[in-house]
């Protein structure tokens, strides 16, 4: 009996990481869009990689605003590739109604994102964690 919780004490054990939550998932401010304004984008898993969307939309004075993109895919198909990076991933800029070719880099509570078509890039800006 004891040889059976132990086993089972080991397989939670090693099990424990693999149920980890990604450090990049959460809710991130991005910063203010061409319009002036910002939102909330709840970064999840998506299967093996993350995606994010808009969940709440803001004016330039912070107050919350009906936007139709609340519910549409921000950040889509990104996966690890190192510490505290991701690529390979999509960012949907409902300002400029572009998708980029996308990178993130997490440095504490701030989530750097970048977008990239045709050989140009765009700086998505340093966005902040809410939660």
């Amino acid at each position: 009996m004891k040889r059976i919780a132990a086993l089972a004490a080991l397989g939670l054990a090693l099990a424990g990481p693999a149920f980890a939550a990604d450090p990049a998932e959460g809710v991130w401010q991005t910063g203010l869009d061409d319009n002036g304004n910002f939102g909330h984008i709840r970064i999840a898993p998506c299967g093996p990689k993350l995606c994010g969307t808009l969940i709440r939309a803001y004016d330039g004075k912070g107050r919350q605003i009906d936007s139709d993109n609340v519910g549409k895919a921000i950040v889509w198909d990104m996966v690890p590739t190192g510490p505290g990076r991701y690529g390979d991933g999509k960012v949907w800029a409902p300002d400029r109604g572009k998708t980029y070719n996308s990178k993130m880099e997490l440095q504490g509570d701030f989530l750097s994102v970048e977008g990239c078509v045709m050989g140009i890039c765009r700086q998505g800006g340093k966005w902040k964690r809410v939660r």
